[in-house]
């Protein structure tokens, strides 16, 4: 016991720099840990405040998990909400790589600042915002691309009725608006690659082309495959503003709009039941530890220095 005391004492300077992030994993990510006991009871708000409603409240063990299972729209939401992550993740693993290293290797530096800046931006744009730019271009009405179409003597399209061309507007979007982000991290790894590996291939006779295969990409393989591991993880949660907000809501898209969050939402507008939505949040979280767990153990199988622990 004398030994902590001395090891915190020592260390007392770095233990005061991580303790407010310690104090907010604390107060926003474990203690309302407590409230997952809800997916498990029927839910019913007490005058007596929160945590005499989780007490009093029924116990019902499973039930409220039926809710995502024994309905109509179990097999359409899992598989759109799946399928477009495979999407994402592969397209975010792609794109972002790629962006990183045309932009690193951009001779004008400012330049390459002022790219970034301008595909950083989307990603502070609120889906709300994206949804009214969306508007503007396929309105019925008064969209550039029916305009367009007018122009050019085609019939237009009633895009918010066609659920064949959303998978493309869903994923053009949520690319766009994320892979200035998603590179972020590719070039500052990219900018702490020791220069004298790009030296010694260029003496050895290697091409821009060369030196990216056997360089760039070899340093950054931790990296894709860290940041693959945790997309993976998140492979049963979606974007509700990219599925609920961008789309109107609208009732012709759900076969392909509709994610087990769009779902869990509108049935908690619906019902009420603050039970089913839970236990909705829990399950996807249980199946995304599972997906981390087995991803990782797949990596540590193939190269072990890579996996994520």
């Amino acid at each position: 016991m004398k030994k902590i005391w001395k090891d915190l004492y020592k260390n007392r300077i770095w233990l005061l720099m991580v303790l407010p992030g310690t104090i907010w994993f604390l107060l926003f990510s474990y203690l309302p840990m407590f409230g997952t006991v809800i997916a498990f009871k029927d839910f019913r708000i007490s005058r007596d405040g929160f945590f005499a409603s989780v007490m009093d409240s029924k116990w019902v063990g499973f039930d409220n998990f039926k809710f995502l299972f024994n309905t109509d729209s179990a097999y359409i939401i899992t598989r759109n909400t799946v399928l477009y992550n495979l999407v994402f993740i592969i397209l975010g693993l792609v794109l972002g790589v790629g962006v990183a290293i045309v932009l690193s290797q951009l001779a004008n530096k400012r330049l390459s600042k002022i790219y970034q800046t301008g595909m950083l931006f989307p990603h502070f744009l609120s889906w709300v915002v994206v949804s009214y730019f969306a508007f503007s271009f396929l309105s019925t009405d008064s969209g550039l691309l029916n305009n367009l179409l007018k122009s050019f003597g085609v019939d237009t399209v009633s895009w918010y009725n066609e659920p064949r061309y959303w998978p493309y507007i869903l994923i053009i979007s949520n690319t766009w608006k994320g892979i200035g982000y998603g590179s972020i991290l590719y070039l500052a790894a990219i900018v702490g690659i020791d220069k004298t590996y790009y030296e010694a291939a260029m003496i050895d006779g290697a091409s821009k082309w060369q030196q990216i295969m056997h360089v760039t990409l070899p340093m950054l393989r931790s990296l894709m495959i860290v940041l693959t591991i945790m997309s993976v993880g998140k492979i049963f949660n979606s974007d509700f503003g990219l599925f609920y907000q961008l789309p109107m809501d609208s009732g012709a898209l759900y076969p392909v709009t509709n994610t087990v969050d769009t779902f869990v939402y509108r049935g908690l507008m619906t019902l009420g039941d603050i039970g089913m939505s839970t236990a909705a949040g829990l399950y996807q979280s249980f199946i995304g530890f599972i997906l981390v767990l087995l991803t990782n153990f797949i990596v540590r199988k193939v190269d072990e220095e890579s996996a994520l622990f």
